[in-house]
């Protein structure tokens, strides 16, 4: 059984917003590009479904799939990924013998591996953070991992098209670092993370969340796209898409994103982009909140594919052409990967 990634037993979490943890006043890399871009024309979202499952209380991470969703809890004492159908109806879970402290965000890798930030630290107290692996092979993995200038609190995962894991902290204050491994994760062992970039995030006015107009300013959740041409940071208000070129994330994110304004909800935290790259899946935490489609905006999408009347996307970035070969390549393994896992021999809870 893998060591457990630390979860206090008594319960005590400290969930919510600890007075003074990890303001992040000034990046030590010189001054982040204000995430500032004002939301242009887009069409409306749409509700998907509806989570009511009494074992969903806390939906946090999520990752679309074809027609399925992969999601999981902020909390638990097990490593647990619920697959979702297009109803919010639990279709099967996933799980394996891993304690999780706070896992916050989701990725998906092009080998089928499913990766769990356990990255939340509210209270500003963690020594190490972890990331945790559900393999496709049934096998899991806890990869841990130490800031070098003491505990940050996290809840976005963007795992780059290369496989390197970035991590990007959620800030009171708007001015959020972004943090990868100094070298390869080592399993069961701890590996040093280095910051190498920031994001300042500013207020947009537009409404949600738990704790008023600062959370317009804190980063909830991440994304990278299924073509690897888009990036995502949530906060609980809005989304912000950046265009990625190669695996360059800290680079990507030093640009210009568009806002996107998501629909208010009591705490949103889970981003994903849809199969075909074209918009947005969100969902937030507590029974009864919404899974919403919010298509991107008008430039990026039109920019990032096309679709056909089949509904198969066409042109991304490159006129009528079709998806560059490797970029469609990726994005069926991707899919070939989590076929393979969801059919896979890790320990099953049904209904």
């Amino acid at each position: 059984m893998p060591e457990p990634a630390g979860r206090p037993r008594s319960g005590a979490r400290g969930r919510r917003l600890a007075a003074g943890t990890g303001l992040a006043l000034t990046l030590a890399l010189g001054p982040a590009q204000p995430a500032s871009a004002a939301p242009v024309d887009q069409p409306a979202p749409a509700t998907r479904c509806r989570l009511t499952d009494p074992r969903l209380p806390e939906v946090s991470g999520l990752v679309e799939v074809g027609d399925r969703m992969l999601v999981h809890n902020d909390g638990g004492d097990s490593l647990d990924v619920y697959v979702l159908d297009g109803t919010c109806a639990v279709v099967t879970v996933h799980s394996a013998a891993v304690d999780p402290y706070d896992p916050e965000d989701m990725a998906l890798a092009v080998d089928g591996t499913v990766w769990l930030a356990d990255t939340g630290d509210n209270n500003g107290t963690r020594a190490t953070v972890a990331l945790l692996a559900l393999h496709a092979d049934g096998s899991s993995s806890v990869y841990r991992l130490a800031y070098p200038d003491g505990p940050r609190d996290v809840e976005a995962l963007l795992l780059a098209p290369d496989g390197t894991p970035y991590l990007v902290t959620k800030e009171v204050l708007g001015a959020s670092q972004v943090y990868r491994p100094v070298s390869a994760l080592v399993e069961d062992g701890t590996v040093g993370l280095a910051e190498v970039g920031g994001v300042e995030f500013v207020l947009t006015g537009t409404p949600g969340g738990p704790v008023g107009r600062a959370g317009q300013l804190m980063v909830t959740g991440g994304a990278v796209s299924p073509d690897d041409r888009w990036i995502a940071l949530r906060t609980y208000t809005d989304a912000y898409v950046w265009p990625l070129t190669g695996s360059d994330v800290a680079g990507a994110l030093a640009g210009e994103p568009r806002r996107v304004s998501l629909p208010e909800a009591a705490q949103g935290e889970a981003i994903s982009f849809t199969g075909d790259s074209a918009a947005l899946v969100v969902a937030g935490e507590g029974l009864g909140s919404d899974v919403t489609v919010v298509p991107l905006p008008a430039e990026a999408a039109l920019s990032s594919s096309a679709v056909d009347a089949d509904g198969t996307g066409s042109g991304l970035l490159s006129g009528d052409d079709g998806p560059p070969p490797v970029a469609a390549a990726v994005a069926a393994a991707v899919v070939a990967g989590v076929l393979v896992w969801l059919g896979g021999k890790l320990v099953r809870r049904r209904d």
